[in-house]
């Protein structure tokens, strides 16, 4: 992660965008935090300016559902890469899951994340330790306070679900003590065996085996129950299914401590993408229904989905270009998810600016305890992405920083373009570019 940047920066003229509104502003950067905000302000002796004219200035987001692939599946991603893609597509913060080779269920594999992070990362990267360990979904639960001192931010078995009702019960009760939300993924194993894409006409034509969507709507029912047997707080991961958002509806009017996300993916595509057997389309929970996919829309709107995540999940060329039933599961998404959120669900005036920012900023923020950020307060971490909306591009996976090229938007039409990013203060994208090395005198990244 980069170190705090003692230059300091002016940003100028821009649009600054918060959950709250937004207003025309200057922001001034000093030393990591938000100095100063408000109009004409005056540049310090030395600072940089950058001029935000015509731009949008947002709390940096945050990605709650990251997979990062280090340790143990470096041909996949790196920390290096995979946060490079993050600043590159505006997130100056990532939550990496526990799914890596070795998996993060002890603070030995968790401190060597935030040591490769210290020397490596472009962005934040804050782990997620593993609900059971080996990531099995049952058994011993992890050390979990041993984890909480080691850094997790949240806990979750992502990738399996958390298959023992009992382990479940004991997870919430346990992370509560450390104050910890559980993430879940939600999928009922009988009913998902073998099943590559959702039931329905897609798996129909194809000869494909379909996955039902109750498959997700009766695992977060289960979760929802025991959530009100043992208290503690839930985050749902990835939800796609319409079903799925009346039992998440009905637990927050109950008063339920839970909260959930979705993916860009879920909000704009539906099974019809996987239809020509490419497994750049295959993810897991798989691309619904047209029905499915308005439904996330709509709940987004009245914030039954709190959320906006990636999911990234970058897997090999090699094994993304196997058979459609044999390639694995998961899509990349840290370099598109910002310019598809804004090009299809801003500009229509589907959702507001405020409330994108809400969702991928300041509820993730919010949720996971991750104090001074998600807001641009004065004394907030200098945590800033700017956003020019006027450049119109194709999205090209060759060109993405991510070693995942394993995206269902090749060739998608966006608006919009990530100009500078400050992680604590600094510039680590410049001009719509990677600052790839630090300038004289700035130390190292």
């Amino acid at each position: 992660m980069p170190a705090t940047y003692d230059k300091p920066v002016l940003l100028r003229g821009g649009t600054v965008v918060e959950a709250e509104g937004e207003a025309r502003e200057d922001l001034l950067v000093r030393e990591g935090i938000v100095a100063a905000r408000g109009p004409e302000l005056e540049a310090p002796a030395g600072a940089e300016v950058v001029e935000a004219e015509a731009c949008f200035v947002f709390p940096g987001l945050i990605d709650m559902h990251v997979h990062l692939r280090e340790p143990g599946r470096e041909d996949k991603e790196t920390i290096a890469t995979g946060t490079r893609a993050a600043v590159m597509g505006g997130f100056t913060a990532v939550c990496a899951k526990a799914n890596t080779f070795l998996v993060m269920d002890n603070p030995a594999v968790v401190e060597f994340v935030h040591s490769r992070a210290e020397t490596a990362a472009y962005a934040h990267v804050f782990p997620v330790g593993s609900v059971t360990e080996g990531l099995r979904g049952y058994g011993s639960l992890s050390e979990i306070g041993s984890l909480r001192e080691a850094g997790v931010v949240a806990l979750s078995d992502d990738g399996v679900p958390v298959v023992s009702s009992d382990v479940m019960v004991a997870a919430l009760r346990y992370a509560a003590d450390y104050d910890l939300p559980v993430v879940a993924h939600s999928e009922d194993y009988p009913l998902t065996a073998g099943g590559v894409v959702t039931e329905g006409s897609v798996a129909g034509r194809t000869g494909l085996r379909g996955a039902p969507p109750e498959a997700e709507e009766t695992m977060i029912a289960r979760d929802l129950a025991l959530l009100r047997q043992a208290g503690g707080k839930l985050h749902v991961a990835h939800v796609s299914a319409a079903g799925s958002l009346a039992h998440l509806r009905r637990a927050k009017e109950e008063g339920l401590d839970v909260t959930c996300e979705t993916t860009p993916h879920y909000l704009l595509l539906t099974a019809e993408a996987a239809a020509k057997y490419d497994a750049d389309a295959k993810m897991n929970p798989p691309l619904r229904s047209e029905e499915d996919r308005q439904a996330m829309v709509d709940a987004l709107v009245d914030g039954t989905v709190d959320c906006i995540a990636t999911d990234h999940a970058p897997h090999t060329p090699a094994e993304k270009d196997k058979e459609f039933e044999r390639a694995p599961f998961g899509v990349v998404g840290l370099e598109t998810a910002l310019r598809l959120v804004y090009t299809d669900l801003v500009l229509p005036g589907i959702i507001t600016r405020s409330r994108m920012v809400e969702s991928m900023s300041t509820l993730p923020a919010r949720r996971l305890g991750l104090e001074g950020r998600g807001h641009l307060a004065v004394g907030a971490r200098a945590d800033v992405t700017v956003f020019d909306p006027r450049p119109e591009e194709t999205i090209r996976a060759a060109a993405f920083y991510s070693q995942g090229k394993n995206t269902p938007f090749e060739g998608w039409r966006v608006r919009g373009r990530v100009e500078t990013v400050l992680v604590e203060g600094r510039p680590v994208v410049r001009g719509g570019r990677l600052v790839e090395s630090p300038e004289p005198g700035e130390g190292s990244l």
